[in-house]
């Protein structure tokens, strides 16, 4: 009976957000119970089965979601530099009250940057709440006390259904081979232990790999937009993780909850567009305040696993869809 009400209540949320923003697709992270790495230690034992997004967050979802609820921006989610610069992909027209946004050219499907800690956390929030102009930010998977945008950030609350993963959950859906709960860990997202070759792209950003391959968008190979290196667009940058998630390894930093206990640092994980090889791989790690907002940092949330028939419920919101209409080294542009 839990379990059908759980699958009623995020078919309900789901079919709400399809309804008003660019879909989010997602992956299944099985295998509950496994080991953690040995290499590095520590990393990526998850006790249950989740769901994570099979791409990053995109600049089309983000000006959704601020269309959605920033008209006056009240919390500082757009960043001027999403639209002074060229890594950047969102506009922000009008004045405080009647504010609209909307996507650069070539980069809505590019990962949304120029994001906080705390912005993730009010997407969370929103889609939690059913991802409409209603919906709060600031209650839900976190909560958000006056209109806080720095300083400690909270744990995540109980029962929360979208939500930042933890460290472990991000591992695990980049680096762990799947299959049993003793699999063991691959050192890169792309499924292998040997570097990714760098991506390169074309003029509007589109990655030279596909989906399939060693590849990855680092160490600035992706040259497109008159910019040396560049975020390109999601899934087309080489092969997924062995759960199917694209750029785990490059294209941005993703916002990871460590531990998931409230703290004054958040952590970053899978490397950027402008970094090295050994940022991209498993052995890479870093925490900054949860306040830094930076042009190769972004995220992808996590959502509980949906009991079956999952399948259902995420066939029928993609028909849905398809009906609505088809930072050790943080370097700023």
């Amino acid at each position: 009976m839990k379990a059908t009400r759980l699958l009623l209540t995020l078919s309900a949320l789901l079919f709400s957000v399809a309804a008003h923003a660019e879909p989010i697709q997602w992956v299944t992270v099985g295998d509950p119970g496994n080991t953690a790495d040995t290499a590095p230690a520590g990393y990526g034992a998850v006790a249950t089965s989740f769901q994570i997004m099979k791409y990053e967050f995109t600049n089309q979802q983000y000006t959704d979601f601020l269309n959605s609820v920033a008209a006056t921006d009240t919390y500082s989610l757009y960043d001027a530099r999403m639209g002074s610069i060229a890594r950047g992909g969102i506009t922000r027209s009008g004045s405080s009250g009647s504010y609209t946004y909307a996507v650069r050219s070539n980069m809505g499907d590019k990962p949304v940057n120029f994001v906080s800690w705390f912005d993730a956390a009010r997407v969370s929030n929103w889609l939690m709440n059913g991802g409409t102009s209603t919906s709060s930010t600031e209650t839900g998977a976190y909560t958000l006390v006056g209109g806080q945008t720095s300083g400690t950030a909270p744990a995540r609350n109980s029962g929360a259904t979208f939500y930042i993963p933890t460290e472990d959950q991000w591992y695990k859906a980049a680096y762990y081979k799947g299959g049993s709960t003793n699999a063991g860990y691959w050192d890169y997202a792309t499924q292998s232990d040997t570097a990714p070759t760098a991506v390169t792209s074309g003029t509007t950003g589109i990655g030279s790999a596909g989906s399939t391959g060693n590849f990855a968008n680092y160490n600035r190979g992706a040259d497109w937009n008159g910019q040396d290196g560049n975020v390109t667009t999601v899934g087309t940058n080489g092969g997924a993780s062995a759960y199917g998630a694209f750029d785990m390894s490059g294209n941005v930093s993703e916002w990871n909850d460590l531990t998931g206990a409230a703290g004054s640092s958040r952590g970053l994980r899978g490397g950027s567009w402008n970094l090295s090889a050994f940022n991209v791989s498993s052995s890479d790690r870093f925490s900054v305040a949860p306040s830094t907002e930076s042009n190769d940092g972004g995220f992808r949330l996590t959502t509980v696993a949906v009991p079956e028939p999952s399948t259902w419920v995420m066939g029928a919101v993609g028909l849905a869809c398809a009906t609505w209409g088809g930072f050790r080294r943080r370097k700023q542009a």
